[in-house]
């Protein structure tokens, strides 16, 4: 499945609080958080496609020869495009949300918006050939859009038929509509800002979404169908966000937030970044046509450490990430101060 991978950015946040703190914005840290989570199996995914062309299968006809693809294939293959779709549905609801109280058509400042990560995917496309900007561009004008004029009771039910299709047909690109109408009827219903309220109701999703997603697994495993590849995805995805949320209420995910969040404010500037690191250093690392998945890990694992660092400390003395920063100047046609006055 080549369209595995986004990684857009809402509006940066306010800064870094406990999810359990009474802090009316640490929901908004949860989405950050997610969003950096998602961006570590999204990495994973996308190097094999930009720069490992020799395929190892981990199917049965393998004899179980290559764990590390299996890894890849069973456990994050899938499991993390649906979050950052999610979520982008989500940051289209909050940002229009936003716009309207500066706008008269805010309707208009989001299309600029979505335009121009068209353009940012269109230039990505020619380095990672199936990135998913350009269709989270053109989903959002195509189904964002009309969408927000429709009451939060028709937009529901539009989601879960789209679902149910995109499962049918073989999941992949065909998913993200679904998932953005899901991220829309999340912010319309509150869900997203109540998160803290919704612990119990969490884990009990948490709870029936791992088992069926191992279920799920283990079908998948034993048959070629991409149908059931999309559901046990998508289950997947369920029970990595659900389970993460919980961890995040915790003490133990105060070192998970401070890691995660700052990645995923910086998720667009850290996506295409990443993509300029894998084409340089791929070949060098004696990656390109190869079939050294375990080597292409470790260099997924540097990536990351070196962004999280860097997201920190740039978000330490900035309001934006530099692309975040650009996006946003672009979006409201003017100049916006990016400097922290302390650091």
């Amino acid at each position: 499945m080549i369209y595995t991978s986004a990684a857009v950015s809402a509006e940066p946040t306010t800064p870094l609080t406990r999810p359990g703190d009474p802090n009316p914005q640490h929901r908004v840290v949860a989405l950050d958080t997610l969003r950096g989570f998602a961006l570590c199996g999204i990495l994973l995914v996308n190097i094999p496609w930009q720069i490992i062309t020799t395929r190892m299968s981990s199917g049965p006809e393998s004899g179980g020869r290559y764990p590390s693809v299996a890894l890849l294939e069973y456990l994050i293959s899938g499991r993390f495009f649906p979050i950052f779709s999610f979520l982008f549905g989500v940051s289209f609801a909050l940002f229009l949300d936003s716009a309207a109280a500066r706008s008269r058509h805010p309707r208009l400042v989001l299309l600029r918006r979505l335009v121009l990560l068209g353009v940012l995917g269109v230039a990505h496309q020619q380095l990672h050939p199936g990135e998913a900007l350009t269709p989270y561009a053109i989903f959002g004008v195509l189904v964002l859009l009309p969408a927000s004029w429709l009451p939060r009771r028709v937009v529901l039910p539009l989601a879960g038929i789209a679902l149910a299709g995109g499962i049918l047909v073989g999941g992949g690109i065909l998913l993200i509509p679904a998932l953005f109408l899901l991220g829309l009827s999340a912010v319309r219903y509150g869900i997203i800002g109540t998160l803290p309220q919704r612990r119990k109701q969490i884990a009990v999703l948490f709870a029936v979404s791992a088992a069926a997603a191992i279920l799920a697994t283990a079908w998948e495993t034993a048959t070629i169908s991409d149908r059931v590849a999309a559901a046990a995805g998508l289950l997947g995805a369920v029970a990595y966000s659900t389970g993460l949320l919980l961890i995040l209420d915790t003490r133990r995910g105060a070192v998970l937030e401070r890691v995660l969040a700052p990645l995923g404010r910086m998720a667009l500037t850290n996506y295409l970044t990443a993509t300029l690191v894998v084409v340089a250093v791929g070949p060098l690392a004696g990656l390109r046509h190869s079939a050294h998945y375990g080597r292409m890990i470790a260099l997924a694992v540097l990536i990351l450490a070196g962004q999280a660092a860097f997201s920190r400390y740039w978000l330490a003395r900035h309001r934006y990430g530099p692309l975040e920063w650009a996006w946003r100047c672009v979006t409201w046609w003017t100049r916006t101060p990016n400097r922290r006055t302390t650091a």
